[in-house]
């Protein structure tokens, strides 16, 4: 069976992560490129060592979305996005269009719900291997046999593929209990409370010990959980804060967006026309690369 590969890109979360990772790099009008130069070195990279056959790209709005609405402190503690950064999304828009790669993005909801729901889509498909392309591991919840994550180690450079045994590895529960990991330890990034006082190794063996928090919630609830008197006081007294942190941090997959995997074909590009865009974007370095990546 030949098995062919899409790559869904978590692309504000790449800009970032590349924004931060590498020195500050400008054209000459001194405008900032050093996101949208990672963003694409990073895609390349994956491009090729995976030999892509389709590549979707995914991106947040400005807008608020239900998680807001639910929760009002929902992000409140996340610093802006620095200007530099939404400077060069428009850019990293452009490139993509010239690639011929369709992006998605939708008011009311963040990027990572079209990621989740264009995943579970796809990985429907028999002879499709899903991976996403992030800067970030809030998507291992999605991992399973068909959809694995694949993001970066240190700096740009390294990077890792999450698949089901990675994540055991990585955090001691399956990518199906990573929800209810995180509703104990919360998510600081996000401003998810999850449990005060229950960090990532006790959250981890509680998962261990009672597969979800619905079930470790029932054994409290008939005091039959065996578990330090703290710890049990704290998960008694913050049961809503643990429930409304897994609800928050659960991903959508079923957003309402026109995917079709034949659209996010790869490869069909024209070569001046990329070529040109590079040019403008005084990426010349890149174009090298171009070859490597046509079919």
């Amino acid at each position: 069976m030949d098995i062919k590969r899409l790559i869904i890109v978590d692309s504000n979360a790449l800009l970032h992560r590349a924004f931060h990772a590498l020195p500050p790099l400008t054209n000459k009008k001194g405008q900032p490129t050093g996101a949208v130069y990672g963003y694409l070195l990073t895609l390349f990279r994956a491009i090729k060592d995976l030999k892509t056959d389709y590549v979707v790209a995914c991106f947040d709005t400005k807008a608020k979305t239900f998680r807001h609405e639910e929760y009002e402190e929902y992000k409140a503690h996340r610093a802006a996005t620095p200007n530099g950064i939404i400077f060069q999304i428009p850019m990293a828009k452009e490139i993509l269009e010239a690639f011929k790669i369709p992006v998605f993005a939708k008011d009311g909801f963040e990027a990572d719900d079209l990621i989740a729901t264009i995943a579970v889509s796809a990985a429907k498909n028999d002879n499709l291997e899903v991976f996403i392309l992030s800067g970030d591991l809030d998507n291992l919840q999605l991992v399973s046999d068909k959809i694995k994550v694949y993001t970066l180690g240190k700096g740009i450079r390294d990077t890792i593929i999450y698949d089901r045994s990675k994540v055991i590895e990585r955090f001691g529960v399956t990518p199906e209990q990573m929800n209810d990991f995180k509703a104990l330890t919360g998510d600081p990034s996000d401003n998810i409370p999850g449990v005060p006082g229950i960090g990532k190794k006790t959250a981890a063996e509680i998962i261990q010990k009672y597969g979800s928090i619905k079930n470790l919630y029932e054994e409290l609830s008939t005091d039959t959980a065996v578990l330090k008197p703290k710890v049990k006081e704290a998960l008694k007294t913050n049961k809503e804060s643990a429930f409304l942190s897994r609800h928050l941090v659960e991903t959508k997959k079923d957003v309402d967006i026109d995917f079709n995997l034949e659209s996010c074909s790869f490869g069909k590009f024209n070569f001046n026309e990329v070529e040109k865009k590079l040019i403008g974007m005084e990426f010349n370095s890149l174009i090298d690369r171009l070859p490597s990546l046509k079919t």
